[in-house]
């Protein structure tokens, strides 16, 4: 089969974009080297009636501003996520999105559409795309049977006592104010529908991608480890995370790829109105042959105060690199540099 280039980002907010050719204006080059490409929509392309409250839950952009993900070469996009959310804003969105030719999963008018899969053809394969959110809220967001929302799949949380000591540095228990150690997993009945789904577009597909907003802070925690390694047992080719907004670790999975957290990618106003913090953010490039992951890495990106999404010079980034190889290290899994790309290899 013929080699493919595909490229994933993480979060995508349009809001405040006032000129669509901006955003990515210095990273089109770079991403049109793919043959494919595919981030988080990180809100919905909507002009309420009216204004709104900060606290609101929600991101809202001008529906005009969605022409810049055309304009990057976007394929398709992803739209499970926590601030995809209001049925009037979802609908606006996914019109907005079929007018502009950008196909999106993980959002729709009821729970089939929204958990329904992306498939592009091009040249002469299938790409089949899946995204589910683990965060989001607990009113109104999930898609229902006959009512809008996102695809979720649902995580839980439990708080432990540390009887036992599982790292050097945890004290015993009995020393008061000892913290509890929390453990994370994800839904059974909703993990074992979203492996049937993967397993069924396994069969209509080429390559599969399987997309997940989840996350907490800088940490990979259990349920996200999970879900991970399930959907790739299943049939995915390639895992990308997002939502947290910080870049996380890489694993190479039974050869698979996998992204915890590709942090964000445009991304100018945050909750509450405030302008987002300069936080580094990954653009991922995985070479394929067919079903064969020849080749998995990653440039560092940022968001500049003109509201552009930069390529950032490797070496400026030592810290952050460092950083993520030694917490990739507990996926036995290693970062090679070439050139201004970091590789995937594992141990």
């Amino acid at each position: 089969m013929t080699r493919q280039t595909l490229m994933f980002t993480g979060d995508i907010n349009l809001m405040n974009v006032a000129d669509p050719a901006q955003p990515f204006a210095r990273v089109s080059a770079t991403l049109g080297t793919a043959n494919l490409r595919f981030g988080n929509l990180e809100c919905c392309l909507y002009q309420p009636a009216s204004q709104r409250s900060l606290g609101d839950e929600g991101f809202y952009a001008a529906p005009a501003a969605g022409r810049a993900l055309q304009l990057a070469g976007f394929d398709a996009v992803g739209n499970a996520n926590n601030v995809n959310y209001g049925a009037e804003a979802i609908r606006s969105s996914l019109t907005e999105l079929r007018a502009l030719g950008i196909p999106s999963t993980g959002a729709g008018l009821n729970r089939a559409e929204a958990r329904a899969p992306v498939i592009v053809e091009k040249n002469g394969l299938r790409y089949g795309f899946l995204q589910r959110t683990s965060v989001y809220w607990p009113t109104n967001h999930e898609a229902g049977e006959h009512s809008a929302g996102v695809a979720a799949l649902r995580g839980h949380t439990a708080y432990q006592l540390p009887l036992h000591k599982t790292r050097v540095e945890m004290p015993p228990a009995n020393r008061p104010g000892v913290p509890p150690i929390v453990v994370t997993w994800t839904d059974p009945k909703y993990l074992a529908e979203y492996l049937a789904e993967i397993r069924a577009l396994r069969e209509q597909v080429d390559v599969l991608v399987a997309s997940q907003h989840w996350g907490l802070h800088e940490e990979v925690l259990d349920y996200m480890t999970e879900i991970a390694h399930a959907v790739i047992d299943a049939g995915a080719d390639v895992v990308i995370g997002h939502g947290p907004h910080y870049s996380l670790p890489v694993e190479l999975y039974k050869g698979k790829p996998v992204f915890y957290g590709l942090g964000s990618f445009s991304f100018h106003t945050g909750h509450g109105g405030r302008k987002h913090g300069d936080w580094v953010g990954m653009l991922a490039r995985v070479d394929m042959d067919g079903r064969d992951c020849k080749r998995a890495a990653f440039e560092f990106v940022r968001h500049n105060d003109a509201n552009e999404t930069v390529i950032c010079d490797l070496a400026a980034e030592q810290a952050m690199l460092d950083a993520l190889r030694a917490r990739s290290t507990a996926f036995a899994t290693a970062i090679d540099i070439e050139g201004n790309q970091a590789v995937l290899r594992s141990k």
